[in-house]
């Protein structure tokens, strides 16, 4: 086989493993098996319903342009004949099966996706919350560690410990009974 005609297999083959033409696929399936559901209803449901008003089928409802309208002998129409049953039928068809996929499948989808955001957010929320904090107390020690080796005391934000217990660990600090004070009683 020659280099152009394996780089069209490629990208064919690139093209069918592409997301969206396997939802193509799927939509298709989908549709058709819908397709029988709706045309039972109307045939079934709709059907009936308007043939108790008028004639049991919309596909017989029409109107004459020409006479006569009709079949001949030979089972030809005769006459010009506007058969507006049938566009009707199809429009009944098309709205039952518009409304079948939008309740059935895209309201359900849209609502189960708009949870999932919002779960989503709510987490990312809760941990940037989080990481601000974190970082903010992370700055105050900082600060605090700095303001220690200088001698200033504080500088700027107050970290407690726990009494006996001071932040910097080692020879010396966090001993005695005050608040993460060093060797020299600074905090």
């Amino acid at each position: 086989m020659s280099k152009k005609n394996e780089s069209v297999l490629a990208g064919f083959k690139a093209f069918l493993m592409r997301g969206n033409v396997v939802d193509l696929a799927v939509a298709v399936v989908i549709g058709a098996a819908f397709t029988n559901i709706v045309n039972s209803v109307v045939k079934g449901i709709i059907s009936p319903v308007v043939g108790a008003v008028g004639t049991k089928s919309l596909e017989g409802y029409s109107s004459c342009l020409k006479a006569p309208c009709g079949v001949d002998a030979k089972g030809e129409p005769t006459g010009v004949n506007i058969m507006w049953g049938s566009v009707l039928n199809a429009t009944l068809t098309f709205l039952i099966t518009a409304a079948v996929v939008y309740f059935l499948m895209v309201l359900p989808m849209a609502k189960y996706l708009a949870r999932m955001e919002q779960r989503r957010k709510a987490r990312e929320g809760v941990q940037e919350t989080m990481e601000i904090t974190e970082l903010e107390v992370l700055k105050e020690i900082r600060d605090n560690l700095v303001a220690q080796r200088n001698g200033s005391g504080s500088a700027g934000g107050h970290v407690q410990g726990v009494q006996g217990q001071g932040y910097a660990q080692g020879p010396g600090y966090g001993q005695g009974s005050g608040y993460g004070q060093g060797r020299d009683g600074s905090i």
